[in-house]
């Protein structure tokens, strides 16, 4: 299985035991805190049967010291504490209401109440009409001590039966803690040992990715090479066939020409021999043309400057489009690898002009500083297709061999190529970089200056 399925997987399962023990902790802290609600509960009715038997020993302390004073305080405090008893009670059912062991001893304990409740009231109505003689004395405090016995085991009986429900809703609390406490370590564990297994398999993806991320860069670091390679043996080519044009082909053709000027004045001129001195004129000046459009001399002996403003005039009259160039009459001398490359981007703008743009005008920018070399074309036609240039500048896809052929020259030298496009037409920025390589000045031979002429 590939590493980046298993990084997936990995993930996957990570999440999934992370979302089933998250459901598994939220149910059993749901658990949990009804539990401790019930804790709780069992704490309110433990306060709850404090408050009743509280309420009944007020009331029979209270009772007894109306018997022996017979004071009108002591009686408002019993009757006081009489009258909340039933309230409590009522606040005691309500808490116990779930439990029916409970509520059996509840309805125990409020007959109990009742019954104390009316000794006691018996007992006030008889001493405000006096002492209670001792033999009335004697029962009334066994009936009261009676009920009061009862009611106190009933009130136990409830206690004890609260203190078992405390006791097992807390092993429940305790357990629930408990197992909560071990999902979550368990989910951490286990859920940590597959984020870690995810990370390296993550990692091994993107060290595999960056190997083949390198092999690419090499590729194409090597399909550079090859391609500045190609460029550079095409101009060492298209040279030596210029040359090979101007001294072979040239002087043959030259001849050619002299042995028909010599028939021509030795037998006298006709209307044949005109036309094929005619043709073989056009001849050498369509092969001068050639040769120089192949390797203008201009651009080694006098520099880019020159050759660029000669072949402006001369692309213009063959061409027909109006070429408006604005380059400095002392435009120093570049190195000459910089200098053939603009030349080279020079010729494939202003043939894409001819051959694409139907523009009817051009300009052409060229300029030189002590650390940059700087030439601008522009026409005036339809422009690119915005796709067609997008694709080029993200991978140079999708474009003619010249296109191309001007970005790698570019590159070669470390220069810039830049590209804008609009309805209004194209405009080609070209920047490279001079630092202290450039040459020193020349100045043009009139040698030079005269062959480039002549070969207009």
């Amino acid at each position: 299985m590939h590493s980046r399925k298993k990084a997936r997987l990995a993930f996957a399962f990570a999440v999934i035991f992370l979302l089933i023990a998250a459901g598994a902790t939220g149910v059993a802290i749901s658990r949990l805190t009804a539990g401790l609600k019930w804790i709780a509960h069992t704490y309110d009715v433990q306060v709850a049967l404090g408050d009743v038997s509280s309420s009944m020993t007020t009331v029979g302390r209270t009772r007894a010291g109306f018997d022996a004073t017979g004071d009108q305080d002591a009686l408002q405090k019993f009757q006081s504490a009489v009258s909340s008893i039933p309230g409590k009670l009522s606040q005691l059912q309500k808490l116990i209401s779930d439990n029916p062991e409970q509520l059996d001893a509840m309805s125990r304990l409020q007959g109990l109440v009742e019954r104390r409740l009316a000794v006691l009231q018996a007992a006030i109505e008889r001493r405000k009409f006096g002492p209670l003689d001792n033999l009335a004395q004697g029962e009334l405090t066994r009936n009261i001590v009676s009920l009061g016995a009862e009611s106190d085991a009933v009130t136990a009986e409830m206690l004890a039966n609260e203190k078992r429900l405390m006791a097992s809703r807390r092993a429940e609390s305790s357990l629930l803690y408990t197992f909560t406490l071990w999902i979550l370590i368990a989910a951490f564990a286990v859920s940590l040992a597959l984020f870690y297994l995810y990370y390296r398999l993550l990692e091994a993806e993107l060290r595999e990715r960056e190997r083949a991320e390198a092999r690419a860069l090499e590729s194409q670091s090597a399909a550079r090479r090859l391609s500045t390679r190609l460029l550079h043996l095409q101009d060492e080519e298209r040279r030596k066939f210029s040359r090979e044009l101007h001294d072979s082909l040239g002087q043959y053709l030259a001849a050619a020409k002299m042995s028909l000027d010599g028939l021509a004045r030795r037998h006298g001129s006709d209307e044949l021999l005109d036309s094929a001195r005619s043709y073989l004129e056009q001849s050498m000046a369509e092969t001068r043309t050639i040769s120089y459009l192949l390797h203008p001399p201009l651009l080694d002996e006098t520099g880019l400057g020159v050759a660029a403003r000669w072949y402006l005039e001369g692309f213009s009259q063959r061409s027909g489009i109006q070429v408006d160039g604005e380059i400095p009459e002392d435009f120093p001398r570049l190195p000459y690898e910089v200098e053939l490359a603009l030349f080279r981007v020079l010729q494939e703008c202003l043939t894409n002009i001819h051959r694409h743009s139907k523009s009817s005008r051009a300009d052409v920018v060229l300029r030189s500083s002590p650390r940059e070399a700087y030439l601008q074309v522009r026409d005036y036609g339809g422009g690119i297709a915005p796709e067609v240039l997008r694709q080029f500048r993200d991978n140079g896809s999708n474009v003619g061999v010249g296109l191309a052929g001007m970005r790698e020259r570019v590159r070669d030298q470390g220069g810039e190529l830049d590209i804008r496009s609009s309805d209004s037409g194209v405009t080609v920025t070209v920047t490279v970089p001079l630092g202290d390589a450039s040459a020193e000045p020349l100045p043009p031979t009139q040698d030079a200056l005269s062959s480039g002429m002549r070969s207009l």
